[in-house]
């Protein structure tokens, strides 16, 4: 190995599709612990993972009534997270969040705000903004450019490593 290859910090992609607390949950860990560890970091946002990245205020988005339908079922926000199993109509993130504070797991939104500050990069998914009315304004702030699948999987194929969540 040369060593400009040995300084060249490692390339990590995640992909977060899923909107569910557990797997935000996840993606946040990951994404600021590459953070941290001065990876070059990129999570691709789409479909039901975009929803977490609407502003928390933004109760119905969407332009026609399917998409305004869509949000009011699965509320945007990242404070409106469900669990994808044992959710018990809310007992469960509840049960969740208790569980965190007790053994001092920062929050999801947290990890993103840390995640940002260390310049992991969230990329909106351009296709899901369409489909679901999504607009720039909805999303929170520092949230990249939206982009297609042609930029996220070049951005795959540069990675050392990439992970679907």
């Amino acid at each position: 190995m040369t060593a400009a290859a040995a300084d060249k910090p490692k390339k990590l992609v995640i992909i977060d599709y899923s909107g569910e607390l557990e797997k935000t949950w996840a993606t946040m860990i990951l994404a600021s612990t590459a953070g941290a560890m001065e990876m070059e970091t990129t999570v691709f946002v789409t479909f039901w993972g975009l929803q977490t990245f609407v502003k928390d205020k933004k109760r119905i988005t969407g332009e026609n009534w399917m998409q305004k339908m869509m949000s009011f079922m699965q509320r945007p926000g990242a404070s409106h997270r469900k669990l994808s199993k044992m959710n018990f109509m809310g007992m469960g993130p509840w049960m969740m969040f208790k569980l965190a504070k007790k053994y001092n797991v920062a929050k999801p939104k947290d990890l993103l705000e840390m995640a940002m500050a260390m310049g992991v990069q969230f990329l909106p998914c351009q296709m899901t903004m369409d489909m679901f009315g999504l607009k720039r304004e909805d999303l929170i702030e520092g949230m990249g450019e939206p982009v297609g699948a042609a930029t996220a999987l070049q951005l795959m194929t540069e990675a050392d490593s990439t992970l679907f969540i």
